[in-house]
């Protein structure tokens, strides 16, 4: 297929579009590149032939009529997969705006622009995958795992940002008859991660040879997918999910957060005095539960990364790619773009 993936400079998104190009798609990323994308994610696919990138907002209204209809491609898109967004809970507590608005408000130009190109082209839209979160079910506090009939319960704004763009999603296919399908993920983990999430900050401070903030007692609890896992799974549901409908990708590795810090402690070769317990954060949810039986017998999908193998991994690659997470953290990664494509401007292949 030809696909439009847009958020693919960042974590996940670099993960599924190197899976896609390497399962002999083609594939053109669209990416705004603000601070969580990194275009360093996509080095592996740049000589790749079905590789292109194009710099840009998907609330950019204009930019949408001619991405959709690019006569470069030859032909066009046959899906887009959507992985633009804010992410960053913590970030959400101290500012909701750009949660709505790339989360909210980006997802409704986008699917407006699909179905305005399926109207110019005899209802020829290109399939749209949305990429979500189990935190829009809320906590699983009652020890049950989130199936896809699960309510939605968001608490933080960030997972309510999500659960507004599902909901569009969903209204957009019941109203206008779009193609869509909507994945919701566990915790993600794995190489490329920026170092603002638990594992990757973790492992960095512990390398620096700083503490790690473990919220309250640390005992909250997620279940943890290795990013391969989660592409494959969003990769099945774009090939084989039904129209209209939802699927959860969980990695089948429920575990508390202490724990988690535990075992990074062991695998960086630090003690237990490199915990500083803080305050926990407002409304922060006790436990995520997921259920992916439907992913499993409807997709033929399931994780096949063992957690113990990807976290040793995972923290082998930091180790290895210091460049890449110090410069992170410097911000010498924003100028990145720059040196690949100069004064270009708009887009780079």
């Amino acid at each position: 297929m030809r696909l439009l993936v847009t958020g693919g400079a960042g974590f996940i998104g670099s993960s599924f579009a190197r899976l896609a190009l390497g399962a002999g798609h083609a594939v053109t990323v669209l990416d705004a590149l603000t601070y969580c994308g990194n275009l360093a994610n996509l080095d592996a696919a740049r000589d790749h032939a079905g590789y292109r990138f194009v710099k840009g907002d998907i609330g950019d209204k204009a930019l949408w009529p001619a991405l959709l209809s690019d006569a470069a491609l030859g032909a066009p898109f046959e899906a887009l997969v959507n992985f633009a967004a804010e992410s960053h809970v913590d970030r959400s507590i101290l500012d909701a705006t750009p949660f709505v608005l790339t989360n909210v408000a980006g997802t409704q130009v986008i699917l407006d622009a699909v179905r305005a190109y399926g109207e110019r082209n005899a209802g020829r839209a290109p399939r749209f995958l949305q990429v979500s979160t189990d935190e829009v079910y809320g906590s699983a506090d009652d020890g049950k795992p989130f199936t896809e009939s699960t309510p939605l319960k968001p608490n933080s704004p960030y997972a309510a940002s999500k659960a507004g763009a599902d909901m569009l999603v969903a209204a957009y296919h019941h109203t206008f008859g779009l193609d869509t399908v909507i994945t919701r993920c566990s915790n993600n983990y794995g190489p490329h991660q920026f170092p603002e999430k638990l594992i990757p900050l973790f492992t960095t401070n512990l390398f620096e040879g700083k503490l790690v903030p473990v919220y309250g007692d640390g005992k909250q609890v997620r279940d943890w997918i290795h990013c391969d896992d989660h592409s494959r799974g969003v990769l099945a549901a774009l090939e084989r999910g039904a129209s209209g409908a939802v699927y959860n990708l969980g990695g089948s590795n429920p575990a508390e957060n202490l724990a988690i810090t535990k075992l990074l402690l062991k695998l960086t070769g630090r003690d237990e005095s490199f915990i500083a317990h803080v305050k926990d954060r407002p409304g922060h949810d006790r436990k995520y539960l997921i259920d992916h039986g439907k992913a499993t017998r409807e997709l033929g999908w399931s994780p096949r990364v063992k957690f113990e193998d990807g976290l040793a991994e995972t923290v082998r690659w930091y180790r290895e790619h210091e460049g890449w997470w110090r410069a992170i953290k410097s911000g010498e990664y924003l100028k990145y773009y720059e040196r690949q494509y100069g004064d270009r401007g708009g887009s780079g292949t």
